[in-house]
C-alpha cells in the first residue's frame, strides 16, 4: 500500500510538472531588456490631440500645472522617488525588464524608482470597490494572453500619481486596459484610458520600445545623475 501511495504521488508531482512545463512553452516569449526610443514628457494621444478632459479634469490639470510650477505641488515621483504610476511609468526614458517567472505571472522591474509591477495571470479583476481600502500607485492588475499578446487590465489607482510628468490627472475610478506585443525587436504597449470623472471619453496612448539584451539595469536614486540617456529622443541634455 505504502509503494503505491509513493507511485500515485510521483505521478501527480509528474503530471504537475509537464502541465506547467506545457503552458510555458506555448506562452508567447515577452522577456527580456527594453528601452525607449524616445521620450515625451506629455502623453501623446493615439489619434493626434490632446487628452479628452471634461471640465474637472481641465480644472485639475490647469491647477496641477500651476502647483508644479509655483512648487505649492510636490512632484513625488521625481523629488522622493514614489512610484510613477500607470500611464506614466510606461513613458519611462530609463530602460526595464520583463520576468515570466514563475508561469503563473509576468512582472516589470523598471529602472527608474526600482519600480515592480507584477500582472498576475488568469485571475478576476477585484472590483473597484473592494480596493477602496488598498489603492496602490501603479493599481491592482491582472492578464491574460489573446494569442501573442498580453492583455492587461488595471484598477485601484492611488489618486495622488499624475498620468505624466506634465501633471496630468485621474480620479480614483480609473481603470486601464494595455494590450502588449512583440513585434520584431520591439515591444509595444498600448494602453487604453477610462476614466469618466476626468475625461469625456475613452482615450489610448502608445508606447514602443527596443529589445535591449546589451543593456542591464543600474542602479537609481532620485536627483543624482544616472545613465547616459541621449540616446532617446526627446530627454533634455542636464
Amino acid at each position: 500500500m505504502g509503494i503505491c501511495r509513493i507511485g500515485l504521488s510521483s505521478a501527480l508531482a509528474l503530471a504537475g510538472y509537464f502541465a506547467v512545463y506545457s503552458a510555458a512553452a506555448t506562452t508567447p516569449d515577452i522577456s527580456g531588456t527594453y528601452w525607449a526610443t524616445s521620450y515625451s514628457p506629455k502623453l501623446e494621444v493615439v489619434g493626434g490631440g490632446g487628452p479628452p478632459l471634461n471640465g474637472a479634469g481641465k480644472a485639475a490639470y490647469e491647477a496641477n500645472q500651476e502647483g508644479l510650477k509655483d512648487g505649492s505641488i510636490l512632484d513625488k515621483a521625481r523629488r522622493v522617488c514614489l512610484p510613477d504610476g500607470v500611464p506614466r511609468v510606461l513613458a519611462t526614458p530609463y530602460p526595464f525588464e520583463i520576468f515570466q517567472v514563475p508561469v503563473d505571472r509576468v512582472t516589470f522591474v523598471y529602472e527608474m524608482n526600482h519600480q515592480v509591477r507584477v500582472i498576475m495571470l488568469d485571475k478576476p479583476l477585484p472590483t473597484l470597490d473592494s480596493l477602496i481600502g488598498e489603492p496602490r500607485y501603479n493599481g491592482h492588475s491582472v492578464g491574460h494572453w489573446e494569442g501573442d499578446t498580453l492583455v492587461v487590465e488595471t484598477t485601484g489607482f492611488a489618486y495622488m500619481t499624475f498620468l505624466d510628468a506634465s501633471g496630468l490627472p485621474h480620479s480614483e475610478q480609473m481603470s486601464t486596459i494595455e494590450r502588449i506585443r512583440k513585434i520584431g525587436n520591439q515591444l509595444e504597449d498600448v494602453i487604453t484610458v477610462h476614466d469618466p470623472e476626468t475625461y469625456t471619453r475613452d482615450w489610448q496612448a502608445r508606447f514602443v520600445y527596443d529589445e535591449r539584451d546589451d543593456v542591464r539595469l543600474e542602479d537609481y536614486a532620485c536627483n543624482d545623475r544616472h545613465r547616459d540617456l541621449s540616446g532617446v529622443k526627446g530627454v533634455e541634455p542636464r
